[in-house]
């Protein structure tokens, strides 16, 4: 299917904002929900209206034509359409961020790894997501790309790192780049923070003094207020 499971929004979202990328790749962008929330989060939620020319480089791949909508044409600078395995040798990058979100079950296992390769070498960062357990899936909505071939585990993706890996119940959520440590103590910041705002605000100082060790995103604290 052309979406994925909206639980791990957060997490993926999340990760994006506090990457704060100038230029994506969506591949496999399906019905370009990603596309629409980096447009939100990255921009129009920061003073910049839809009307205005976007900032921000963002293109798709997308290998079933029948997909696209006038949204895509909204949301993407680019939409290229095809084979993402012959159209990826031919781009150029870098892209400070590669989205392959709910893709890599779609193909054969070799096939992944070679997708995954191209990722590494056109993003400074890519985030990963894929099911756990992938559900039995044949051709849907007229799209034999939909199929489902293959399940991926850390071990698979490990070797694509430096690798921050989610904890998540449904998908395999993984931060593949240059910017895994400062995602890494950005996100053990925020749930520090969470805690003392919530149960221990006697001890701010803790997390403000984690705020002034530059080790954390510049957003860290763009939608939490202090």
């Amino acid at each position: 299917m052309p979406t994925s499971h909206f639980n791990q929004l957060q997490d993926v979202v999340g990760m994006m904002v506090y990457l704060d990328p100038q230029s994506i790749l969506d591949v496999g962008c399906g019905c370009g929900k990603y596309g629409v929330l980096a447009r939100e989060y990255l921009e129009l939620a920061l003073d910049h209206g839809p009307n205005d020319p976007w900032r921000r480089r963002m293109e798709a791949i997308e290998g079933f034509g029948g997909y696209l909508t006038p949204l895509h044409k909204f949301i993407y600078d680019q939409v290229h359409v095809g084979n993402a395995l012959e159209i990826m040798p031919k781009l150029d990058g870098p892209y400070d961020l590669v989205l392959l979100i709910d893709t890599l079950e779609h193909l054969e296992r070799d096939a992944g790894l070679e997708l995954l390769r191209q990722c590494r070498r056109l993003g400074r960062n890519v985030i990963v997501s894929t099911p756990h357990r992938p559900a039995r899936q044949g051709a849907e909505l007229g799209n034999p790309l939909e199929q489902h071939r293959s399940r991926w585990t850390r071990a698979d993706l490990a070797p694509f790192g430096p690798a921050l890996f989610v904890p998540h119940e449904d998908s395999l959520i993984a931060l593949l780049g240059q910017d895994t440590e400062m995602i890494r103590h950005t996100l053990r910041y925020q749930r520090v923070r969470r805690f003392i705002r919530l149960y221990a605000p006697f001890l701010k100082f803790i997390y403000r003094r984690m705020r002034k060790s530059n080790r954390i995103s510049p957003r860290a604290d763009v939608w939490t207020s202090s």
